[in-house]
């Protein structure tokens, strides 16, 4: 079930939506990490973020909070990229988790049909 806010922007603009489950080729690069030629934009990164959990990238980064008082051990919003996410991630060797979506984009058209 989608939040209401998000589905009121999927249904006032359901071109969102088409550009992130329309099945378009994909990139040679993005081809042999997915092992498919051919996917939607969020099924990438279900691909991307299944492969980050399973070979265990995602780290652990301490954040000192603003105030000083102390850091935060369970925030992990960087992920180690080893060789093969490279590849994709434009040669990065760590990305924030906020990146992410935004590198896996560029592999994708921005008309997919």
């Amino acid at each position: 079930m989608l939040p209401q806010g998000v589905k009121k922007t999927f249904i006032d603009n359901p071109k969102k939506l088409a550009n992130l489950i329309d099945l378009v080729n994909l990139p040679s690069t993005l081809r042999e990490f997915v092992g498919q030629s051919r996917i939607s934009r969020l099924g990438c990164f279900m691909r991307v973020w299944s492969y980050i959990k399973t070979n265990n990238l995602q780290i652990l980064h301490a954040t000192i909070y603003t105030n000083g008082a102390g850091m935060d051990p369970n925030n992990k919003n960087v992920v180690n990229c080893d060789q093969k996410l490279r590849s994709i991630l434009m040669g990065k060797s760590r990305v924030e988790l906020a990146e992410l979506p935004a590198l896996i984009k560029l592999h994708f058209p921005k008309d997919p049909k």
